[in-house]
């Protein structure tokens, strides 16, 4: 008989990269002979305070999984509620998403009252310490939440640094994001242009995600300006939701003249048509100006393929620099220059099996491994 495992955080209906990681973590928990729930949102954001069009998926529920739709984020009395309801149901392990000093009083509060069995284990996975978007109420909310979980998973050092540095005397492990295999198959290159309408007689290279300050989306346009691979028929697909005014990222790619160059499918991408992304595409680029670790380089590893990522946070430890693809600098002229010696020196087919020997490490048995 294996452990009672609640997971604590969003999932389905509520969409994003951590409702596909919490769905797939569950998946390999009850995979494992575990029997494993996600405890999620009624509430997650009020509408004033989500930056996108909509919170929620218009796809299909995931199968075989148990969601109890219950944390509503701003009520005190629910996180009392939910506390009381699952310190009775008494699990083995409940694990944590942390990912946002908004969602420390909930997530702390019903931990907290968990905690009163004196049996459950509650770990948290910590996606962030800091926020990439600093506020005034970010150190006592995060001190609130790391005071009430006994121990620890971060997936990058980064994070693990700064964890250390509140709570040294709790374990914490770092083990790296596993890569998400639940988005389909890698499909021909030519099949996945057509399908999203693209011109078959050019190149791809792929910025995929919601869009906000942090994740460098000018940075790159400045840097894709400077390679001159627009005059080669290279195109950029930006595939994400924007977080924030999109004028300034459109006013730039006017500026530098790339209006035929840059293709723009600026809404949330579900999960049914991520495959055709990465399949369209020969590198993947994230050039962050901040980050932590990325689900992005995990799914582009599904996909093997090659990656181009800045020199900040966790984003170099797992993509070997040379081998899978390239850590540059937070610079226009660097990003530039890989940019060109990427086609120029063909290197697409040796990062892509490089990257696909490089996967095999980033299993969810890791995970779940640390958690216990």
């Amino acid at each position: 008989m294996g452990k009672q495992v609640v997971i604590v955080g969003p999932a389905y209906p509520l969409r994003g990269g951590l409702s596909t990681y919490n769905e797939r973590l569950c998946k390999a928990y009850n995979d494992n002979g575990d029997k494993a729930s996600i405890l999620s949102f009624s509430l997650q954001y009020p509408s004033i305070l989500f930056p996108g069009k909509t919170q929620y998926s218009t796809e299909a529920a995931p199968e075989n999984i148990d969601i109890d739709t219950a944390i509503n984020s701003i009520n005190p009395l629910n996180w009392l509620r939910v506390g009381k309801k699952y310190r009775k149901l008494a699990p083995d392990v409940m694990v944590f998403r942390y990912w946002m000093p908004f969602m420390a009083p909930c997530l702390g509060t019903i931990a907290r009252e968990v905690k009163k069995n004196g049996k459950t284990k509650l770990v948290a996975i910590a996606d962030n310490i800091y926020p990439h978007e600093k506020h005034f109420y970010d150190q006592a909310c995060t001190n609130y939440f790391v005071n009430s979980i006994d121990e620890f998973v971060t997936m990058s050092q980064s994070v693990l640094s700064d964890l250390k540095k509140l709570v040294p005397n709790k374990p914490s492990t770092y083990v790296a994001h596993p890569m998400y295999d639940n988005f389909g198959a890698l499909l021909p290159k030519e099949e996945a242009i057509k399908s999203i309408g693209l011109d078959p007689e050019c190149r791809y290279l792929l910025f995929f995600g919601f869009i906000r300050q942090y994740k460098g989306l000018d940075l790159l346009l400045k840097a894709f300006a400077k390679s001159g691979l627009k005059d080669q028929k290279t195109k950029l697909i930006v595939a994400g939701e924007y977080y924030e005014d999109s004028a300034p990222y459109k006013e730039l790619i006017k500026t530098l003249g790339l209006a035929d160059a840059v293709i723009e499918r600026n809404d949330f991408i579900p999960n049914g048509e991520v495959a055709n992304y990465f399949s369209a595409c020969d590198m993947v680029v994230q050039t962050y100006h901040s980050a932590t670790q990325s689900g992005v380089t995990q799914i582009a590893y599904h996909f093997n393929k090659p990656m181009l990522v800045t020199n900040v946070g966790g984003l170099a430890e797992t993509v070997p620099n040379n081998e899978v693809g390239y850590v540059c600098e937070k610079d226009e002229d660097a990003i530039a220059a890989a940019l060109n010696d990427f086609y120029t020196n063909n290197r697409e087919t040796e990062f892509s099996k490089n990257a696909e020997a490089f996967k095999k490490q980033f299993s969810w048995d890791k995970i779940m491994e640390a958690v216990g």
